[in-house]
């Protein structure tokens, strides 16, 4: 079907850490596997206990034993288009003397798209696809706390080739790693402390290398409270998400009416990207080593508070205001989930996912999104259904996830 320019921009809307700048590539790597973790609120970062740890927080796979496989299926963003697929197969297994290994695979398909020269005219149809492999390893640090790491190859088919003077092939591959920890009895017996940093590393290219996208390098913290009974287990659960991505549109800083002209050092030539002053005024964003710090500034300090300057909405004096650090607070995203269990049998869950810069609230921003979802065990198989809710005609809505956990 011709939605070619849907799939490319759905990174803005397929995530509860969307970018505000929408400036990252592989954005799809955001998207939170596991009906469980999808009826309660996409958190899962200081609760996950199953073979979905290789994405949550490969730290938690420092205290499991035995080996268990799960599937994840969800048709995705069903408002939006009808042939996006989502896919997710998970493993874990303990070694002796070595520590618990998992890993998954995550499969977007896109389906078939219509290919297009420069000019608009059809020439024939193409399939489009994102795979991810992933490799991880968790060992315990002491009973109480654990570090993992996983290392993952990315591979993006958006097309076989490009269009025109476009460069390069329609396709990439990329190497990133992941990095968690996990506390047990954080502060208190019954709190659990997670933290990921996800999809560290170099830049993505497609078509134009001079065009390469940062990858979609994200921090996941969170907190897990449980309290369990004979009978009944209560689990309530908090994540907050920040995307480490520093990413500038074309900006006139110094109000010349002119972005760029001059080099580095203020000499004026030909396509330079800077002003006279040494400012950089062309489109680009940090590498990942420097991301990580200044996605936490950007907004706050590295930003000028000018309608020139290209960023956020002027207001009648002409300032944008967008230099404060509660710009920075706005792009967190907050998921909480509560989970219920009787008898480790049956399961249901709500909760809630707030992303104001990317769009996934309730009535204008004023509320989060609510998820619900419930869950069966039994001789070792498990059965999940999680699902999200929205505003009428939201891309997000009525998303279902249907999952299948096996342990051997």
């Amino acid at each position: 079907m011709r939605k070619i320019i849907a799939t490319l921009g759905i990174g803005l809307l397929m995530t509860g850490a969307a970018l505000a700048q929408s400036e990252a590539g592989a954005v799809w790597l955001l998207i939170n596997p596991g009906a469980r973790y999808s009826g309660m609120g996409e958190v899962g970062v200081a609760m996950t206990d199953d073979a979905y740890a290789s994405y949550w927080n490969p730290a938690a796979l420092g205290f499991m034993r035995g080996r268990e496989a799960a599937l994840t299926h969800t048709n995705w963003l069903p408002n939006l288009v009808s042939d996006i697929y989502y896919e997710f197969l998970g493993y874990r297994q303990f070694v002796r003397d070595v520590g618990t290994v998992g890993g998954n695979v995550i499969l977007m398909n896109l389906g078939e798209q219509t290919r297009t020269d420069e000019y608009g005219n059809e020439q024939g149809t193409f399939n489009s696809y994102m795979l991810a492999l992933t490799g991880s390893y968790g060992t315990a640090l002491s009973r109480k706390s654990s570090l993992g790491i996983s290392i993952k190859m990315v591979h993006q088919h958006l097309t076989d080739r490009g269009a025109g003077a476009e460069k390069g092939k329609g396709y990439s591959t990329n190497f990133c790693f992941d990095v968690g920890y996990l506390k047990h009895q954080f502060l208190t017996k019954n709190l659990t402390l997670g933290v990921n940093f996800a999809n560290i590393g170099p830049k993505i290219a497609f078509i134009d290398v001079s065009q390469a996208d940062p990858m979609p390098t994200n921090m996941k913290a969170g907190l897990a409270y449980s309290i369990e009974g004979e009978y009944n287990k209560l689990t309530i659960s908090y994540d907050v998400n920040k995307v480490l991505v520093s990413a500038y549109p074309d900006r006139d800083i110094d109000g010349d009416q002119i972005v760029g002209g001059y080099d580095e050092n203020g000499h004026k030539i030909s396509g330079g990207e800077y002003n006279k002053d040494g400012q950089r005024e062309y489109a680009h964003s940090d590498e990942w080593y420097t991301g990580i710090f200044t996605s936490w500034i950007d907004d706050w300090l590295l930003v000028y508070d000018s309608a020139s300057d290209g960023i956020g909405d002027a207001d009648k004096d002409g300032n944008t205001n967008d230099g404060s650090f509660s710009a920075e607070l706005e792009k967190l995203t907050h998921n909480f989930g509560v989970e219920y269990w009787y008898s480790d049998l049956f399961a249901i869950r709500v909760g809630g996912i707030y992303d104001k810069t990317g769009n996934i609230t309730m009535k204008d921003g004023k509320w989060p999104v609510p998820t619900f979802g419930a869950g069966l065990r039994w001789a070792g198989m498990g059965f999940d259904f999680g699902y999200t809710a929205g505003d009428p005609g939201h891309p997000r809505q009525n998303t279902m996830l249907f999952s299948m956990n096996i342990k051997f």
